[in-house]
Order: C-alpha cells, then sequence, then structure tokens
C-alpha cells in the first residue's frame, strides 16, 4: 500500500485524500488551521460556461470540475454525507444591455455543444428575472443556466474528510515540515514526530512558498484577499431553491437554505501580509454593490463576514505537477477564485498522480515550471 501524506486540508487536499483513500492508499492529512483559508471561506458558483476568459487552458479545467461535480456529489451521498453544501439550483447571469444578454446567450449555446451538462439555456425578461431571484430589482435581464450550481466550500471540504477518514485516512493539525534525503522527500516532521511516505503532495495555497523555501525552492504563488457576507433574509422560505444571481460586476448572490443570502466579494491585492482583519471598507464595498442589485437586502439580518486568501500562480492559470529536481513530491495550485469549481477534478488528478495513474488533462498546459524561480 502507498504511503502518501497530503498537505493541506482545503478543497484541493480535502479532495486529493478522499480519492486518494478511495484508490486504496494509505492516506495521512497534515492541515496548520491557518486563518483565512480561501476554502473555509468560500462559496463557489459552479457556472464557467459563461465566462470570458480567452485562455483555454484554464477553462478547459473549469469545465472539468464542473462536470466532475454530479457524479462526486453522488458518491459523498452513498458515503452518507447528506449535507455536501451543494445544489444544482441554475444561474441567472444579469444584465440591462438586452444585446450583452443576447451574445451571453449565444456563448452558451456554443459551449453547450461540447458541455451538454450546461443544461437548458433560457433568456429571461425583467419580469421573469425577478420571479426567479424575488429581491433583485425588476431593471434586469438574463440568461439562464439550468445546469450551474452553488456550493458552500467549508460544506464541502467536510464531507470530504469525513469521507477521506471513512475510507482509512488519518488527519492531524499541525506545522508539517519537509523531511528529505539528497533530492528525495522521504516524509514530514510534525511537531516530534516523523512520518514517512511514499510521496508528498503539496496543497497548502496561499502559504505555499514558505513550505517549499527550506529546499531552497521559490515558489512563485501570490494571493488576495476575499472578504464575503452571509445574511439571513426573514419571511423567505424557498431560498435553497433560488438561482445564483452573476451581475455584470465582479460581485455575486448565492442563497442557501435557512434563509442564507451569501454577497461577495472583495478582491483585495494590496496588502501586508496574511490580513484577516474584516474592514469597513470591505463592508461597504459588498454592501454597496450588493444592495444597487438588490435594495430588499437592507432588511436583511447580518451574520457575519468570512475572510479568505484566494492563490494565484504566474498568469493566472493554475499550475499543476511535479517539483522538478525532487522525487516524491507533486503540487498544484493557483486556482484562485474557482477554487471551489476546479478544486474536486484537480484533487483526482494529483490523487492519480501519486499514484502513477494515467491522468485526464495535459499538464504541458499547466507546467509547474511556471510557477518556480529559475533564477
Amino acid at each position: 500500500m502507498k504511503k502518501v501524506i497530503v498537505i493541506g486540508s482545503g478543497i484541493l487536499g480535502a479532495s486529493t485524500a478522499y480519492q486518494l483513500a478511495k484508490m486504496g492508499a494509505d492516506v495521512l492529512i497534515v492541515d496548520r488551521k491557518d486563518k483565512g483559508q480561501a476554502t473555509d471561506a468560500a462559496a463557489g458558483i459552479i457556472c464557467p460556461w459563461l465566462s470570458q476568459r480567452r485562455n483555454q487552458a484554464w477553462y478547459q479545467l473549469a469545465k472539468a470540475g464542473a462536470r466532475f461535480y454530479p457524479g462526486l456529489i453522488k458518491e459523498l451521498e452513498r458515503e452518507g454525507e447528506a449535507e455536501t453544501g451543494y445544489a444544482q439550483v441554475g444561474a441567472i447571469s444579469i444584465h440591462d444591455d438586452l444585446e450583452k444578454i443576447k451574445r451571453m446567450g449565444e456563448r452558451a449555446q456554443l459551449r453547450k455543444v461540447d458541455a451538454p451538462e450546461i443544461g437548458e439555456i433560457t433568456q429571461l425578461n425583467e419580469k421573469e428575472t425577478h420571479e426567479r431571484f424575488p429581491l433583485l430589482i425588476e431593471d434586469y435581464h438574463s440568461v439562464h443556466i439550468s445546469g450551474a450550481a452553488r456550493v458552500d466550500g467549508r460544506a464541502l471540504r467536510d464531507a470530504l474528510l469525513r469521507s477521506a477518514q471513512r475510507n482509512g485516512a488519518v488527519l492531524i493539525n499541525g506545522d508539517a515540515r519537509l523531511q528529505y534525503q539528497s533530492n528525495r522527500i522521504t516524509g514530514v516532521i510534525v511537531g516530534d514526530t516523523s512520518f514517512s511516505s511514499d510521496m508528498v503532495v503539496v496543497c497548502a495555497g496561499a502559504w505555499a512558498n514558505q513550505l517549499l523555501q527550506p529546499l531552497g525552492i521559490h515558489f512563485k504563488v501570490s494571493f488576495q484577499k476575499a472578504q464575503i457576507m452571509h445574511l439571513q433574509v426573514p419571511d423567505r422560505q424557498d431560498t435553497g431553491t433560488w438561482p445564483v444571481v452573476m451581475p455584470p460586476s465582479d460581485q455575486y448572490l448565492l442563497s442557501f437554505d435557512n434563509q442564507k443570502i451569501v454577497m461577495g466579494a472583495t478582491h483585495e491585492n494590496e496588502m501586508e501580509g496574511y490580513d484577516t482583519r474584516i474592514t469597513a471598507g470591505g463592508i461597504q464595498e459588498i454592501l454597496n454593490k450588493g444592495l444597487d442589485i438588490a435594495p430588499d437586502l437592507a432588511n436583511s439580518i447580518f451574520q457575519e463576514v468570512r475572510v479568505g486568501f484566494r492563490p494565484f500562480t504566474p498568469g493566472f492559470l493554475p499550475v499543476i505537477g511535479a517539483i522538478p529536481g525532487w522525487d516524491g513530491l507533486i503540487t498544484a495550485n493557483g486556482l484562485g477564485a474557482s477554487g471551489l469549481t476546479m478544486g474536486p477534478f484537480i484533487g483526482g488528478q494529483l490523487a492519480k498522480m501519486a499514484l502513477g495513474i494515467a491522468l485526464d488533462i495535459n499538464l504541458n498546459d499547466y507546467d509547474i515550471r511556471k510557477a518556480l524561480d529559475e533564477s
């Protein structure tokens, strides 16, 4: 039985560990529980098909991630996981410009050819759009995508970790340090305890460079702070079935069961270190943009603001693969704001890589060397 250590238990690490455990590996998960983990804060929109990003390598990963979800959720439900945080509620991409709505629908139809999981594509007028998400003002037309979904990152991560442990994985909390002989990674040290392995998978997100530095590796991962607000809307009993709202701005509205609305998020690039403070400016930005499209949310009940750090690698494209010059060490990083869309699928690829199984993607498109300092 191959021994694999996974460092980091966000969506990527939890997914990798779950797949490895299911494949029969001896799995140890180590997580430091740093504040600001992206998955712990995130609420995800699984709807990559409307994106205008031209990078095909990114789109192929995002599309594969969306396609991967329904099967994964069924597996977790068979494992006994009733609370995965995932629901295929559809999405409405809203705009007040009818020409842009038309082009959006055309783009979706073109992409449906090789992504039938997109489901039904429907153009909605102002009244129909408002009926789908009753808190919106009646100023917006929309394109409705029936195959889109939303997910609570924290809930899905926890379901994956429970299922990984049910399949034999062990989870410990602590600060892992890589252990090596010559150019081979032999395991990790956590506190005073050494754990040996055949392979170490680094899923440390925004903290990956710290972990790899003792090997003389400069891993170029930056991070963006996101503040995300959770609200409760009284007298609304059906919020769990409302679609995701994708406005023209960089904000979103997601609805969950129990009258919960998630609104966000900020995109903060200029900051000193891992700043997990909830700021007045961040709250103001979220409320200004959110209330502009859904003014009735002014009467909602404030619950909390979560803070997370989205990791980015050069070119804003994920990197995946083995660290050159080292045996027994693989990683993926740079999932950014698409972490919840791509994470479970990439975790499955990392698990296959760790066990020497053929992958479903071309690693040349996500070359790990792009995130390594060649100097």
